[in-house]
């Protein structure tokens, strides 16, 4: 029987948008979603020939707003004219990719403003397990903008537009927890996450889709985590029964605590392992 907490967690990452949305597209390319009216509080310069960089249109026969120009410099006007409206989260100056319904890319975008577009964006997350078994996890900076001071994985972050899969996790798990791949044992995937809810970027307007993709490793004694880039408060060693604890107690992330969930095959076994 799966237990009340990790249902309840499980529906909390599948929930549809607050209000309605319309489709989001740079030519005709739909690369997200965003309430009817979100983008009538900007306004871009028109193109070199008058014509409207952002418009309210039609597209199937459908309500959509629409883009255009190349892609990468028209999504970073957009982005800019949110971010002086105060209508962006924090802003990163990181790029993220931004592709297609058949989930091709297109162009890149600043981190800020992916949600508030309902732009589908892509993550990594570490296991580390020492060799006693205990888990290695970090708890998240108090200056985070996302989920401060809660309790995360060994690493976890964002998959940058210049990253690969496999880059990701290297670099992330270097600048996060100051180790090396090759100083790891037993790397394996482990499975995936998907994660698509409502959030508070741009004053309640974002909605999250995510797909988050998770490792498992071992930690060899002799290796300790320390970060590198100003993200973690500490790093701690726990075993399977305080982790289920932390989790049950909603101190963890919800995107951690469902990874970890699938890791131990929590419930009822529907596992996102793969």
């Amino acid at each position: 029987m799966e237990p009340q907490w990790l249902e309840a967690l499980r529906a909390s990452a599948q929930l549809a948008p607050a209000r309605p949305r319309w489709p989001l597209l740079v030519g005709d390319a739909v690369i997200g979603s965003v309430e009817p009216d979100f983008l009538s509080q900007i306004r871009l310069q028109p193109m070199a020939d008058g014509r409207e960089r952002l418009s309210k249109t039609e597209h199937l026969g459908n309500p959509v707003w629409r883009l255009i120009g190349e892609p990468t410099a028209a999504l970073g006007a957009l982005a800019l004219a949110l971010h002086d409206a105060g209508l962006a989260h924090a802003w990163r100056n990181e790029q993220l990719a931004v592709a297609d319904a058949q989930g091709q890319r297109i162009g890149t975008i600043e981190r800020a403003v992916v949600r508030v577009l309902g732009i589908t964006t892509a993550a990594v997350h570490l296991i580390g397990q020492a060799e006693d078994g205990r888990f290695w996890v970090q708890q998240r900076a108090w200056t985070k903008s996302n989920d401060p001071g809660m309790w995360d994985t060994l690493m976890g972050g964002m998959i940058s537009g210049a990253d690969t899969l496999a880059s990701a996790l290297a670099r992330e798990t270097w600048e996060e927890a100051g180790l090396r791949l090759e100083e790891l044992r037993n790397i394996v995937r482990g499975g995936h996450v998907d994660i698509r809810r409502p959030c508070d970027d741009g004053h309640g307007a974002g909605y999250v889709i995510e797909r988050i993709d998770w490792y498992h490793c071992t930690v060899p004694d002799g290796q300790m985590p320390v970060n590198q880039d100003g993200e973690v408060e500490q790093f701690v060693l726990m075993d399977e029964s305080e982790m289920l604890e932390t989790m049950h107690a909603g101190a963890f992330t919800s995107e951690a605590a469902l990874i970890q969930a699938a890791f131990l095959d929590v419930g009822s076994g529907t596992s996102s392992r793969t």
